[in-house]
């Protein structure tokens, strides 16, 4: 005899396992970006930016979706804050994009997700609508709404009031009265409205939480200039003091500068320093190189005697503050052989086979004055928390700016543990990345946590060249994270360009530079347009401050130190060359000039900036203006001289000893 069926039993006779809830999930959401690496790495911004969300949102058939994206500030430990909401709008429905957008106003981490899901009540009434418009409701029609009300009255805390409302809304649906009015009612606008603070999101389907890391408006815009202090002494024969570079400092604030950088000023070995223009042995009274680091005197805590006191350096920092500028410092994690590390903790360093420690290369280079840390030994965790209280030493003096260098020869690991453990007691804190090397490397560091990177501008010099690596810094995906910071010139960089193209080449690079990106620099001697080098094929200068001082003629007024005041001063006033997401290029009918403009985040400011790309000779031709009056003045903010341009192609003419650029203040777009 066969036993009685089982209706719960599947066909063939197992029990039906309970399916996942999330393939009851009827909404899609897909490719939500901002999003790094999926969610790996944060995407970068700066207070009071607006992050735009987007995504693909959809379901199965013809329902109305809904979507919200989702904000919040986090809280330490476990507790995590409320959710904060915006309204998510379907931009492109042939391609199921949504938007949304919020903003970040603190200094820190912020998370976001998206949440979509099915909205009966909205499908319902959709139905309805097209229902109605052929003439085809019913009172089945709006029963089935009135139970979905009655639904959303019993759902969430609604106040008692708007939960009678609903019922009594309710009851009206699927009253006996005229059909036409029940439809009218069920098109209410404040019903729509409560029915969506009410949604049923049980079956919602949310992405996974996103991260934006928000810095300070100096990691986003800021004018850099490096100087080596030792040199500003006056004397060639001997170290100039703190003190003395503090009386410098105006100078410097006056041409418009934001940032006063200084490469290491800690203690130089003496063992292997090197001699002018990095010459294998040194004399008694040479200084060496400041990134040879260490000796008796201390380490990366201690002040280079040379230079002072730990309070010459306070008081330096203080002058500095005084005029506007903020002090950036060198992080190099390498040592010389002096260095009380070497004796202290010889595990830090790589040995050779013989039992010698090894020192820096990068052939055909040798760099005995160095010896490079070893970030995988066997005490790693001594060393990177080592590392870690040099830098708590030096924000406890007052430094929140760290220019880091050869990063890339550091553990990708490292970095990421560094920059967050700082970032988790000092989340002011602005890293800049020194690393001129392969693209790959060089925009991991930026997703590992650097603020700003250094970048190939210093070597594209085409008009191609130009545009199409600053539409990839500044349009793609790399503009999520990697912040450029455009340096003209370095102590290591003297391009060809600039050491064959004399005035005019240095007013080209510095007009590329200040305005092709919100962050830019240049060393000491940029200004004076300093330019020889140390032999043919070399970008090093000869007789290199690096390793010997260099006293300057500052008071000469030669070079182009008119021109650095007007383009800094040009850059403070006007907020579109503060930001590099707004770039754009424009048409020339001459490859030698290059055109582009950036427009403030509100619309209200626009600049246009022209430059001869070649200093050797004349150039002219007509660019392409991107503005929509048929007639229009433009002011140049270089020298004050005004144009009157007319809409579209509009000509200009350079001289290279007279002009190499424009820098334009277009007219505000009407509304």
């Amino acid at each position: 005899m066969r036993p009685p069926t089982d209706s719960r039993r599947s066909p063939v006779g197992r029990e039906p396992s309970r399916l996942p809830d999330a393939l009851t999930r009827r909404t899609i959401v897909e490719r939500v970006r901002p999003s790094i690496d999926g969610g790996r790495f944060p995407v970068k911004r700066t207070v009071g930016d607006v992050v735009t969300v987007t995504a693909d949102i959809f379901a199965d058939g013809h329902d109305v979706v809904q979507a919200r994206l989702r904000h919040r500030r986090p809280t330490s430990g476990d507790e995590r804050s409320a959710w904060c909401e915006v309204a998510m709008e379907l931009v492109a429905p042939g391609r199921d994009e949504w938007a949304g957008m919020f903003d970040v106003p603190d200094v820190g981490v912020h998370e976001y997700c998206v949440v979509a899901w099915v909205d009966r009540f909205l499908s319902w009434r959709h139905e309805l609508q097209k229902k109605a418009a052929f003439g085809q409701e019913s009172s089945v029609d709006l029963l089935e709404g009135s139970l979905l009300v009655v639904e959303a009255a019993e759902r969430g805390t609604a106040p008692d009031a708007s939960r009678d409302w609903l019922r009594r809304r309710a009851d009206a649906l699927s009253d006996r009265g005229a059909i036409a009015d029940r439809v009218a009612l069920a098109m209410d606008e404040r019903l729509r409205v409560e029915m969506i603070l009410r949604a049923d999101r049980s079956r919602a389907t949310m992405s996974p939480v996103l991260t934006v890391w928000v810095d300070r408006d100096r990691a986003r815009f800021g004018s850099w200039y490096e100087m080596f202090p030792r040199s500003a002494g006056g004397d060639a024969s001997r170290s100039g003091t703190f003190r003395e570079a503090a009386a410098s400092l105006s100078r410097i604030a006056d041409l418009g500068f934001d940032v006063i950088y200084m490469p290491p000023i800690h203690p130089i070995g003496r063992r292997y320093r090197k001699g002018p223009n990095n010459t294998p042995t040194a004399g008694p009274n040479d200084p060496g190189s400041p990134w040879a680091i260490g000796s008796h005197e201390g380490g990366h805590t201690a002040i280079e005697p040379g230079l002072g006191t730990l309070d010459d350096f306070l008081a330096f920092r203080a002058e500095a503050a005084r005029l506007g500028l903020e002090v950036a410092l060198d992080l190099a994690w390498q040592c010389s052989p002096d260095h009380p590390w070497v004796t202290e903790h010889p595990e830090w360093f790589r040995h050779r086979p013989d039992g010698t420690i090894k020192y820096a290369e990068n052939p055909p280079k040798k760099y005995q004055d160095i010896y490079p840390l070893d970030f995988e030994s066997e005490d790693r965790d001594g060393l990177w928390h080592a590392l870690l209280d040099v830098t708590r030493a030096w924000i406890d003096r007052g430094i929140r700016i760290f220019r880091v260098d050869n990063p890339h020869t550091k553990t990708f690991g490292f970095w990421e543990w560094f920059i967050a453990s700082i970032r988790a007691e000092f989340p002011d804190v602005v890293f800049l990345s020194e690393a001129f090397t392969r693209p790959a490397v060089m925009r991991y560091l930026a997703k590992a946590g650097f603020s700003q990177s250094y970048t190939y501008f210093t070597w594209r010099n085409t008009k191609a060249e130009l545009t199409e690596y600053f539409t990839e810094l500044t349009q793609s995906e790399a503009a999520e994270y990697l912040r450029p910071n455009l340096f003209a010139n370095t102590p290591d960089i003297l391009t060809e360009y600039l050491q064959q193209g004399g005035r005019p080449a240095f007013a080209a690079r510095l007009l590329l530079a200040a305005t092709l990106g919100a962050n830019y620099g240049i060393y000491s001697g940029f200004e004076l347009c300093e330019a020889q080098a140390v032999g043919p094929g070399s970008e090093e200068y000869l007789d290199s401050e690096k390793y010997q001082f260099r006293p300057r003629a500052w008071a000469a007024g030669s070079g182009i130190v008119e021109l650095v005041a007007r383009v800094n001063q040009a850059r403070r006033t006007h907020r579109a060359l503060q930001i590099d997401r707004t770039l754009r290029f424009h048409a020339t009918d001459n490859d030698a000039i290059i055109a582009y403009s950036k427009t403030s985040p509100d619309g209200r400011d626009r600049v246009m900036t022209i430059v001869n790309l070649d200093p050797h000779h004349t150039q002219h031709g007509f660019v392409d203006t991107p503005v929509d009056e048929a007639a229009y003045t433009v002011r140049d903010l270089l020298d004050d001289t005004d144009y009157r341009w007319r809409r579209g192609w509009n000509y200009v003419r350079f001289e290279p000893e007279v002009r190499q650029g424009h820098l334009l203040c277009l007219p505000t777009p009407r509304t």
